[in-house]
């Protein structure tokens, strides 16, 4: 404990470090404030409607992800997500268009056409999200609850949702250069964690009110969530550790004889296979809301259930297939087989070039084969949380995309944190990154 304080201290006393906490939390609660404020023309005590329908399903989900502004028809309503569907089908579109792959290559002039291109897209996105948001809550909410004429509110709601979703990302990528972490999925993880004191509290008088060791079950869910939690770092930071060697002139008489390694990550994907699946899951339960029929009616009841076996079966097949294809796009084993030729290193028995790329494409798949259905574990647990009678807003902090977004976060930013300290010569937050003083 008196070392975390320590720490702490030191943290206060890096002026670059402190003003970049201090930025980022200003920004933060921006951003919380703006989930606050309900779209002119709408009575905020006439959301009751809104508030049940985001309870639970899909449009529960998404009201998680924005910090509940979905449910309380805020200007910030949208909130991030607009701008990572923009992300996503710029990443897509990386594999089949030459002009994106170019802008890849061109190192950091072409990020930024890239983003400028996002930018583009994620205004064209919240234009077509933003009518379907409102014509969502003319369909829900009582006509009194509507202040101002149609047409008026539609203009205005449509102007003002897709600014508020151009805010929101102005803030994430402000939090990204003068804060710390990344601020996009710092602003996502803040929705989420602004979710968890309700769904917890109302998980504790649940049990409170219930017979037979209600109190007894709150522990063991507590413990559970711990386990799982311990499950996504291992899932985040779990590597296969590849021994590489130098040519000793290379590495200089200090560092000669040591052992060097290519660390390839059991989930190179992330989270983002779980969410480009949730987002085909999101595709024909929408067309299908449009047609009348009884088959229709349910398949969207069946695809709706996020407890149901179909959901979970078919969202666990697709996480498996996204990360196959996420890993495929992002972890080159042929750009890594060069890099290594070119710096001179080598993997043990191999020679360089060919036969080192394609040793390296076999590692891989290998080892995603165990992390992709590892992922996909831990992306359907809120439904076996559920079917053990969590109520589902709590339900949802037991994997999926909330908490592995939470962990990826969390030690991303401590990461980050411990750069500046060890870069100053004061000791990390974790025991790993102790740095070893000059002279020892």
């Amino acid at each position: 404990m008196k070392a975390l304080f320590n720490t702490i201290i030191n943290i206060w006393k890096i002026e670059d470090l402190r003003n970049r906490i201090i930025t980022t939390l200003g920004f933060v609660l921006i951003y919380r404030l703006g989930s606050f404020v309900t779209l002119p023309g709408i009575d905020p005590s006439q959301l009751q409607l809104l508030e049940n329908q985001t309870s639970d399903g899909l449009l529960g989900l998404l009201n998680l992800f924005t910090g509940g502004a979905f449910s309380q028809a805020s200007i910030m309503a949208l909130g991030i997500m607009p701008y990572i569907s923009a992300s996503i089908v710029i990443q897509l579109l990386g594999v089949a268009v030459p002009y994106i792959q170019k802008l890849q290559r061109e190192g950091e002039s072409g990020r930024n056409k890239i983003n400028q291109i996002t930018r583009y897209l994620t205004i064209l996105i919240t234009g077509i999200q933003g009518p379907g948001y409102i014509a969502n809550l003319q369909a829900t909410l009582p006509e009194t609850a509507f202040l101002l004429s149609p047409s008026t509110f539609w203009s205005s709601s449509i102007i003002i949702l897709v600014t508020g979703t151009l805010f929101a990302m102005w803030l994430g990528e402000k939090i990204t250069d003068r804060g710390i972490g990344n601020g996009i999925s710092l602003l996502i993880m803040i929705g989420i964690i602004a979710a968890l004191p309700q769904a917890f509290a109302f998980e504790f008088v649940t049990k409170i009110n219930s017979s037979g060791g209600g109190l007894v079950m709150l522990v063991i869910e507590l413990v559970l969530i711990l386990l799982v939690i311990l499950l996504c770092i291992l899932l985040v930071q779990g590597t296969r550790r590849i021994p590489i060697a130098y040519p000793r002139q290379m590495m200089g008489q200090r560092y000669a004889g040591a052992r060097q390694y290519i660390p390839l990550k059991i989930n190179a994907a992330g989270v983002m296979p779980i969410i480009f699946a949730q987002a085909i899951m999101f595709i024909p339960i929408t067309f299908a809301g449009f047609s009348t029929s009884s088959a229709a009616s349910g398949f969207v009841q069946e695809f709706s259930d996020f407890s149901g076996f179909w959901y979970n079966f078919v969202f666990a097949i697709l996480v498996i297939v996204f990360t196959y294809f996420y890993t495929a796009i992002t972890v080159n084993p042929d750009q890594m087989a060069n890099d290594m030729k070119r710096s001179g290193a080598t993997i043990y028995n191999l020679k360089p070039g060919k036969q080192t790329a394609k040793f390296l494409n076999e590692t891989m798949t290998r080892i995603v084969l165990p992390g992709s259905f590892f992922l996909a574990f831990v992306a359907i647990l809120p439904a076996f949380a559920m079917q053990a009678g969590v109520n589902p807003q709590f339900a949802q902090f037991y994997g999926g995309t909330s908490l592995l977004i939470m962990v990826g976060v969390v030690l991303d930013t401590v990461q980050q944190i411990n750069a500046h300290l060890l870069n100053r010569h004061y000791d990390g937050l974790m025991k790993q990154g102790r740095r070893v003083r000059s002279g020892m």
